[in-house]
């Protein structure tokens, strides 16, 4: 399954690269993407696990950015 989130608060293009590395590295996920430009993040990850891994990249988000919100 392949899905676009907005992003809100992303105020860093550093930060929007370490946490589409972290993200990259969710178990499950096929790829991923972090825009800064256009404050989007895609997640291409497994249908059955798909809900876990997105819960995860939130966190890996609120960890290097506490701001930043993935809106579902």
């Amino acid at each position: 399954m392949r899905k676009a989130f907005k992003l809100q608060d992303l105020d860093c293009a550093n930060c929007a690269a370490k946490m589409e590395n972290g993200i990259k590295n969710i178990d499950g996920v096929k790829s991923a993407t972090v825009s800064f430009m256009t404050q989007k993040l895609v997640i291409e990850a497994d249908d059955d696990r798909f809900d876990a891994v997105l819960d995860e990249a939130e966190r890996v988000c609120r960890k290097i950015e506490p701001d930043c919100v993935i809106l579902r």
